[in-house]
């Protein structure tokens, strides 16, 4: 071929091949069906686990899960209201530190089923739990595909403290609103994401850190457009807070101090922020004094995760995500009171799982009897331990 052909040939274009979709597979809302199987399979069976060990101690299994610590309170607001008092450790707590939703779900399943209160407030924990692992593995496939949403949901659901997710709790129920605010807000939904983090305010103390979440995705937004932004961005933004900030007030003007009422319910039951120093006075007695197991393995899991919120940090996950785990964390880190419940406070923060739910899908790939064995024994962990603070434990969970 001459040179004066090669100018005559027409140039060939070599199109770049597409980046793989992240998302593969059967439609998301077949794969988010299938994660809730996966988590509700997962902790049916931590559920047989717990009514074995519970039944060779003699207690009732439904008991266990239905009738421990804060679910009493909670399904007592569900019955009866709000005004209940009891003298606690030289002072009096209220029922006022107890957030409204889950007991109204429950009051409002109750009067529809024929079932009684301890088995509405389980299908409101299961149902919600099992919502909030379809938003958790949602957000994992948006992010690094199919298989790290189906990890992420397996590792939620086999924690230590992952027993709480099978109870009369409201762990689930926040972390469900959290779960779809958190993949609304990703989606540029700022209607739904505002909308259910106001629920999520509504669900615990801790679930400001949805609304957080929320707005500090929206600043950086209006920062990026340099305001020039859709009305439904300001509209879910104004929304996210308003849950949690009712309640609060409602508490204060009930209490006679609309600013600082709430936060004295709070205090009375030793729950306030002290920068940790409660904190490490109760580890310092723990380690010194007490045999209890569930002190030390407190201690574990919040350390750990303080390294896998750094992993968050290096790996530059979504500002919502670090806003809404950092929140979660400092809450647990600063707050004191109840240093054994920690765990259960972090059980929301599941974002702080992807960087080992990334490194299991990896695992599973290149050494798959590795990844059971891993899974193996988290689940031997979760079970077994899950068990031992329900029915051994005497500290409030």
């Amino acid at each position: 071929m001459t040179y004066a052909s090669t100018l005559l040939t027409p140039p060939v274009v070599v199109t770049p091949e597409p980046e793989p979709r992240k998302v593969t597979g059967p439609p998301l809302g077949r794969a988010s069906v299938l994660a809730a199987g996966l988590f509700l399979g997962v902790r049916l069976a931590g559920t047989a686990v717990l009514a074995l060990v519970g039944q060779a101690a003699g207690k009732h299994p439904l008991t266990l899960l239905g009738r421990s610590w804060d679910s009493v309170w909670y399904l007592g607001i569900a019955a009866h209201g709000y005004g209940r008092s009891l003298h606690l450790r030289s002072t009096v707590v209220s029922d006022l530190a107890f957030f409204p939703l889950y007991p109204a779900l429950v009051r409002a399943l109750r009067a529809v089923t024929p079932l009684g209160w301890t088995g509405a407030g389980l299908l409101v924990s299961w149902t919600a739990a099992a919502v909030a692992a379809a938003g958790i593995h949602a957000i994992g496939c948006r992010l690094h595909g199919r298989a790290v949403g189906f990890a992420l949901v397996l590792l939620w659901g086999l924690l230590p403290h992952s027993v709480v997710l099978s109870m009369a709790y409201t762990e689930p129920l926040l972390t469900a609103f959290a779960a779809w605010s958190l993949f609304a807000v990703l989606a540029g939904n700022w209607l739904w994401a505002g909308s259910l983090a106001a629920l999520a305010g509504l669900a615990r103390p801790n679930g400001f850190a949805v609304a957080a979440a929320v707005l500090a995705a929206a600043g950086c937004e209006v920062w990026r457009r340099r305001g020039r932004v859709s009305h439904r961005l300001w509209t879910g933004a104004a929304l996210a807070p308003l849950g949690w900030t009712a309640y609060v007030l409602w508490v204060g003007l009930r209490t006679g101090d609309p600013l600082h009422g709430y936060f004295e319910v709070q205090r009375r039951w030793g729950s306030r922020f002290d920068f940790g120093q409660g904190s490490l006075e109760v580890v310092r007695r723990s380690l010194l004094h007490n045999s209890r197991f569930d002190v030390p393995m407190t201690l574990i899991i919040v350390v750990a995760a303080v390294l896998l919120y750094a992993l968050l940090l290096v790996e530059r996950a979504p500002v919502p995500l670090l806003v809404h785990s950092g929140v979660l964390l400092l809450v647990v880190l600063g707050g004191s009171g109840f240093f054994a419940s920690k765990p259960r406070f972090l059980l929301p923060a599941f974002p702080l799982l992807l960087p080992l739910a990334r490194a299991l899908v990896r695992t599973a790939r290149a050494r798959p009897r590795h990844a059971a064995v891993v899974v193996a024994a988290l689940a031997g962990l979760s079970f077994g331990y899950g068990a031992y603070l329900v029915v051994f434990v005497r500290a409030p969970l």
